[in-house]
């Protein structure tokens, strides 16, 4: 269970975990395809596929909502996710009215990203006198590495997107996790720019990812150790500042939540309205363990 469930009653329980403060405001997530993706990453925390129907996405009205109330609330930039966000058919409708309000970054697995679907990108991008960011994720420097992990003939698929994009003149964000091993030192790192370079990137932007033990990944690997917990740990100002689910939250057609990574998790919903949910958070949750302790942000 990704919950610790050690036995004790619940006030002692909620003493031992500490709680990430809510600083103001700054992020909002939108899970816009909801669970629905038409790829099946084994690595996937929340198990995305084309049958997962956990999460519905959301529609335009219920987006340009949400945005409005952002809004009052000092949001400065927006995320897009899924499941795969491409897959909603108001996706572009969405991210032009999201970037009336602010930044907007998309994730995407990148294999719907289509000559045409970047040329539409890139007038929105011109349109706006906000930045729109392409966050697309590779696993591999080969089709065998990757397309391991993402499934037969995606490696070429996101290697079009990229070439798609860059053509179009946007340059994409390539997000990158601890799936691809040689990813997590420098000499890994230096082969994966070298190789978007050669894509035509000339300044190729990359993020890499430390694996969160839930959903798919607890069936590649493992899930978390009963000692992967945040109990009993102490957090210093500094570092509750840094963690996400301090300044954002996550829009879902099921209420919002407390951060992306949550959502299956029902302790995780902290209302209907981005309003409600301007609280703290107790840190129980055996993922906040890789956020703490690997530092993880799923921002930009």
């Amino acid at each position: 269970m990704p919950l610790d469930e050690t036995p004790g009653c619940a006030a002692a329980a909620a003493t031992r975990y500490p709680s990430a403060p809510m600083l103001g405001l700054e992020t909002v997530w939108f899970q816009v395809a909801g669970s629905v993706c038409n790829l099946a990453c084994a690595h996937c925390f929340i198990s995305c596929s084309p049958s997962n129907r956990t999460h519905a996405m959301l529609d335009l009205a219920a987006v340009e909502a949400h945005l409005r109330d952002a809004e009052g609330l000092g949001v400065r930039e927006y995320y897009f996710t899924g499941g795969e966000p491409f897959l909603n058919p108001e996706i572009l409708a969405i991210l032009d009215a999201a970037l009336r309000y602010g930044p907007a970054t998309v994730l995407t697995n990148g294999t719907l990203i289509t000559a045409k679907r970047a040329r539409e990108l890139r007038a929105l991008s011109d349109a706006s006198s906000y930045s729109l960011d392409i966050r697309l994720s590779l696993d591999g420097f080969d089709a065998a590495g990757n397309d391991a992990i993402r499934g037969a003939g995606t490696f070429a698929r996101i290697l079009e997107a990229i070439g798609n994009l860059s053509s179009a003149g946007l340059n994409p964000v390539i997000t990158v996790t601890e799936a691809c091993t040689e990813a997590g030192d420098s000499r890994g790192r230096g082969r994966l720019l070298e190789r978007l370079r050669a894509l035509g990137l000339e300044r190729p932007r990359l993020k890499v990812m430390p694996l969160l033990l839930l959903g798919a990944e607890t069936d590649r690997t493992r899930g978390y150790a009963a000692g992967e917990t945040l109990a009993g740990v102490a957090l210093e100002e500094a570092d509750a500042a840094a963690l996400q689910c301090a300044s954002g939250r996550m829009v879902t057609a099921e209420g919002v939540f407390v951060c992306p990574i949550l959502i299956d998790s029902p302790e995780a919903r902290m209302g209907a309205t981005l309003a409600e949910t301007l609280r703290p958070f107790p840190l129980r949750h055996r993922a906040c363990h890789t956020c703490h302790a690997q530092g993880l942000n799923c921002r930009t």
